[in-house]
């Protein structure tokens, strides 16, 4: 995987909490940044997720969902 240095400007408290943080977890800053990287794209994932089903919750209109998904998969069967 290919990386890019990048420049962030954060402040001090900001910067002397990642140092700590780091420094207890036993990894580089960078390393944390990283982490929080990937914890961020989880939740905007999982985020976008939840207001698809929520926009879509309802359009099914032919009846019953469970009905029709067993009447479909009855027919593989066949």
């Amino acid at each position: 995987m290919a990386s890019t240095r990048t420049i962030i400007t954060l402040p001090e408290a900001d910067k002397d909490w990642l140092k700590a943080y780091s420094k207890v977890h036993k990894i580089s800053v960078a390393e944390a940044i990283r982490q929080g990287i990937k914890v961020l794209k989880n939740i905007e994932t999982e985020q976008t997720y939840r207001q698809l089903v929520m926009k879509t919750e309802g359009l099914w209109q032919k009846g019953d969902g469970l009905d029709y998904q067993e009447k479909i998969r009855s027919e593989w069967h066949a």
